[in-house]
Parts: structure tokens; C-alpha cells; sequence
């Protein structure tokens, strides 16, 4: 994968970031986090758009694009605290699910065969699977565990004659080996679809699935922790994958697949940040942002800082602190 940058575009890295390319390893060998867009949408099964998803992230923003971003909320700089680079595009060609799956886990993979966190932008959701089982070729089958936002469970078996696309490379993973579905932990589902059937399965492989009425009944944070509990028991690592129509479609309308009811911007944040301060992230995407769909780029926006928020968490964790949401960022006393 030689790298050229953007498939649509201009060539920009993620707020500006160094760019580097994954065919020159002594490029990037010191990276903490690898950034990787993966601008593929063959897969969607009702809108499209999502190929240029990866270009909106990367560029929303408005403060400078200096690669520097200070959280206020955790004190750490995410972009500097961590070596990251952006290895620009994995070429994908949207009539083609079968080769972009494949160069998308080749890619994927080789990054974490050095020991680097790939962050992917999305794309639609068929990328979950060259995602999760590229870092799994790294980590190890069945060793990596999944927390999954998404208002869908993403577990069909097949859609309009494919056993690829969007709805359904949860399933794919679980038969494959790569996740274990008694590890894979859905959040912010909601809605009318999967049926029966395809619940059935689910509960046939241990899945665990947090539909909206019961985080709501019992509160987020309760629902995350007895989450987090499953993820780390006799596994090694945890991927986090982020579809952005978990929010509810009022926060972020730019999407292919909106389902009303969902998850607030700030509980998204909020728990993302939890994600990654408190389990050992191996690998991340954020799927589904279509720009063509979005207004005043507020879906973009978000996804921008999803992908910050974990960032700035990762970096956090590894600085061995503990953070305490409660303290003030200023308290009104001169220091002495």
C-alpha cells in the first residue's frame, strides 16, 4: 500500500498529524496509534456516503490542524502525548467488497503486528470485519474482545444475496473465530430490526446486547461497567467500534441508517472516554459518518471528537494516572 493520500479529497492527515506510510516501516516505527481511512460504502444497505466519511473527520475542526489537542477534562494532549501518524487511505474500490475487505485487514494488521493501536475512519460498517480480524491476525483469535456502539446489531446472515456488508460482520467475526461472541458487547440498540431468528443466534453464541429501554431503566453507566466486566475476562485486549447512529439522529442526522431514540453526543463521549481509560484498547474505528446526509457538519464534528476522546484517554491510561471526574479545571483560587 503505497500511500497517496485521501481517495476523495484533499490529502490531509487527522488535524495534522504526521503522515507516514505503511510500506516504509522506518516511517512510522516509533507510532503509539496508527490512523487509517477506510472510505468504503459498498456495503450499505439503504443510503450511501459513507466513502467520504474518513476526509470529513480528519478535517473537523476549528481550531488549527497543528496536531496538538490539549482535553481540558483529562489534561492529557492525545496528539502529542501519543506518537500518531496517518497512513492516509486503504484504496478501496466500492464495487469490489470482496478486495477492499481484504486489503482493508491486510492493512489493518499490519499495524498491529507492531504492537500500534489502528484507529480506522469509516466507511460503513463492513469494515468492522477486516478491523476486528486484522487485529485479531496480531492479538490472536479469539483473544481480543469487542465493545460495540451501534443502534443495530450488525448480525445478519446475509443481505440482498451477500454474506458481506454492513449488517452483517458481527456474524461473520463470531464464525470466524476472530471475536467470541460470549466477548462482544453491544450498546444503544434500538429499533425493529434484527427479528427473531437473528436474535435466536445471538443468544446461541453468549452475546450480550444493551437495547436503549434497559439503559435508560438502569443507567449508562451501570449497563458499562457490568460491560467492561465481561470484556476483560480471558481476553487480552478489547477493540472499540463506534458507529455514529447510536447517537440519536437529532445529534447526528449524517448517517445512512438513522434510528430515533438513540444515545446523547455527551453520553457518547462520556463513555467512549470510559472505554479507554479503564480497558485495554487494541484497536478502534468510527463508521458510518455520510457527509452527504450530515448538516452543518455536526455528525463530522462529533466523530471528530469520539475519535479524540479515545485518544486522549489511551493516552491518560498509559501515564499510570487516576482520573476524577469530579475535579474542577479551575476553582477560582489564585495559586500562592
Amino acid at each position: 500500500m503505497t500511500r497517496y493520500g485521501a481517495m476523495y479529497g484533499p490529502d490531509i492527515t487527522f488535524l495534522g498529524v504526521p503522515p507516514c506510510d505503511l510500506d516504509v516501516p522506518g516511517e512510522w516505527a516509533d507510532a503509539d496509534v496508527v490512523i487509517l481511512g477506510a472510505p468504503f460504502d459498498g456495503g450499505t444497505s439503504h443510503r450511501p456516503g459513507t466513502r467520504f466519511g474518513p476526509s470529513a473527520m480528519r478535517q473537523a475542526c476549528y481550531l488549527p490542524h497543528d496536531g496538538s489537542r490539549p482535553a481540558l477534562a483529562l489534561r492529557t494532549d492525545g496528539l502529542k502525548d501519543l506518537r500518531v501518524y496517518d497512513a492516509g487511505d486503504v484504496e478501496c474500490f466500492s464495487g469490489d467488497i470482496e478486495r477492499s475487505v481484504r486489503v482493508i485487514e491486510a492493512a489493518v494488521a499490519t499495524i498491529a503486528g507492531t504492537g500500534a493501536i489502528p484507529v480506522v475512519l469509516g466507511g460503513d460498517h463492513t469494515i468492522a470485519l477486516p478491523d476486528v480480524t486484522g487485529v485479531a491476525r496480531a492479538k490472536g483469535f479469539g483473544r481480543v474482545s469487542v465493545v460495540h456502539f451501534d443502534a443495530h446489531a450488525d448480525t445478519g446472515n446475509s443481505e440482498f444475496g451477500s454474506l458481506l456488508g454492513h449488517g452483517q460482520p458481527m456474524r461473520r467475526l463470531i464464525e470466524s473465530g476472530a471475536a467470541r461472541g460470549d466477548r462482544f458487547l453491544q450498546i444503544g440498540l434500538r429499533g425493529y430490526w434484527p427479528g427473531p431468528e437473528t436474535l435466536d443466534w445471538m443468544a446461541g453464541q453468549g452475546m450480550r446486547a444493551y437495547e436503549m429501554s434497559e439503559i435508560v431503566s438502569r443507567g449508562l453507566d451501570t449497563c458499562l461497567t457490568e460491560a467492561f466486566e465481561i470484556a476483560v475476562d480471558d481476553c487480552d485486549g478489547v477493540f472499540l467500534s463506534v458507529d455514529v447512529d447510536v447517537v440519536d439522529p437529532g445529534m447526528a442526522p449524517g448517517t445512512g441508517t438513522p434510528e430515533p431514540g438513540g444515545l446523547t453526543s455527551r453520553q457518547l463521549l462520556d463513555a467512549v472516554r470510559r472505554v479507554c481509560l479503564e480497558l485495554p484498547v487494541v484497536g478502534v474505528d468510527v463508521v458510518e459518518v455520510s457527509p452527504p446526509y450530515d448538516h452543518a457538519e455536526v455528525t463530522a464534528f462529533l466523530a471528530n471528537r469520539v475519535v479524540l476522546e479515545a485518544l486522549s484517554a489511551i493516552a491518560f491510561r498509559r501515564g499510570g494516572g487516576t482520573w476524577d471526574p469530579t475535579r474542577p479545571l479551575l476553582d477560582g483560587r489564585r495559586p500562592e
